[in-house]
């Protein structure tokens, strides 16, 4: 079975609710309507501003009831809200608007998971020979310290166990072990103090056993790549995904209290699909 197969058939045990704030763009009328028809969810749109929605940023977030009713006005709030009150189990967003207004409501209206310092995003790239790597962070963060890049890559681990059953962590540099210095490579190396795993290491180091037998790093079959910053990582990915072919999905959110997929502006209905089903199937 293949890591969409997985996924697919998780998110049919499930048949959430999902809300898409932007349900009237033709990519996600057509994701929807796939959705629904093969049973991997229930998309729904935007409800009327609720009792319990405005209870949710009231209480919760410590907001006068005018504001709430304000924010709620605005369609990603109002979509986190509903998954924050329980009138939906996840959202899905970011055809048209930009990551940081969905990480913003996310922020607001859901709030981080428990021991969650710091909410980053992966993708999860389904590649030509069969494999699924998880990439992170290559949408959010755009320069984290040595403590975020830490907190990004326990949280990448914990995605990795979800989806791929295993978590074989690598936090990249441009210098593998102590063969390289500066402010960088600096970071790295202590980001891997703090959570033992392997880095820093040079991306074929971590992907070639024999690289890293020579190199004296790791095992070389990591399956989550953390990247030291949002220069590095989204290159990265989208080099992988234009010059190998890979299907790239996400940036899927990690951090939050419940679900939250925000998508690439250029997805496809495609793309929107398995994306929401991966979400999914994280929960």
């Amino acid at each position: 079975m293949t890591f969409l197969e997985r996924a697919f058939d998780r998110a049919r045990a499930r048949r959430a609710r999902v809300v898409f704030p932007e349900l009237e763009e033709p990519r996600m009328a057509a994701a929807c309507d796939r959705l629904r028809a093969e049973g991997l969810a229930t998309p729904i749109g935007l409800i009327p501003t609720s009792d319990a929605m405005i209870a949710t940023l009231v209480e919760a977030r410590g907001m006068k009831e005018s504001l709430a009713r304000r924010m709620l006005d605005r369609p990603l709030y109002r979509a986190a809200a509903m998954v924050a009150a329980g009138e939906a189990e996840a959202m899905v967003a970011g055809a048209d608007a930009p990551t940081r207004r969905v990480i913003e409501a996310a922020s607001i209206a859901i709030g981080l998971a428990e021991g969650v310092s710091l909410p980053s995003s992966f993708f999860a790239m389904l590649m030509p020979d069969g494999r699924t790597l998880i990439f992170a962070d290559c949408a959010v963060n755009l320069s984290p310290d040595a403590e975020g890049l830490a907190a990004i890559a326990r949280a990448s681990e914990r995605t990795a166990q979800a989806l791929l059953g295993e978590a074989r962590v690598a936090l990249l540099s441009f210098s593998t072990g102590a063969s390289g210095a500066g402010d960088s490579v600096d970071k790295v190396r202590a980001a891997a103090e703090m959570t033992g795993f392997a880095g820093p290491v040079q991306a074929d180091a971590a992907l070639n056993p024999r690289i890293a037998t020579k190199k004296g790093m790791g095992t070389g079959d990591a399956n989550v790549l953390v990247f030291p910053d949002l220069d590095s990582g989204n290159i990265g990915y989208k080099l992988v995904q234009e010059l190998a072919g890979a299907q790239a999905l996400g940036p899927i959110l990690q951090g939050f209290r419940k679900p939250v997929c925000d998508l690439s502006r250029g997805a496809t209905a495609e793309d929107i699909v398995a994306a929401t089903a991966v979400t999914l199937a994280l929960d």
